[in-house]
């Protein structure tokens, strides 16, 4: 009986803390980015600064481990940059 108890007070304690915390909501926001990708803009600048090319619609973005290669997939299109400063915003 005392193992039920505490098992409910650690379950209820958990669910507490997860629920108000922002790092809660930025791992579900991650989840559904990864599932369904969420609603963004993608622009491509060169190494001066001069915007290559603006992408706009609903997709994940998968960044290498050294940062010089973005990927991701618009519109049954899988796009590829490697060697450009990509600025992600979401919509």
């Amino acid at each position: 009986m005392k193992k039920r108890i505490a098992l409910v007070i650690a379950v209820c304690s958990l669910v507490a803390c997860l629920a108000g915390c922002e790092s809660w909501d930025r791992f579900m926001k991650d989840v559904d980015s990864s599932h369904s990708g969420l609603e963004r803009t993608a622009t491509v600048y060169d190494q001066n600064g001069n915007k290559i090319k603006t992408y706009k619609g609903k997709f994940d973005v998968e960044i290498n481990d050294y940062g010089n290669k973005v990927k991701f997939d618009l519109d049954g299109k899988r796009i590829m940059i490697n060697n450009a400063v990509v600025i992600v915003e979401e919509n």
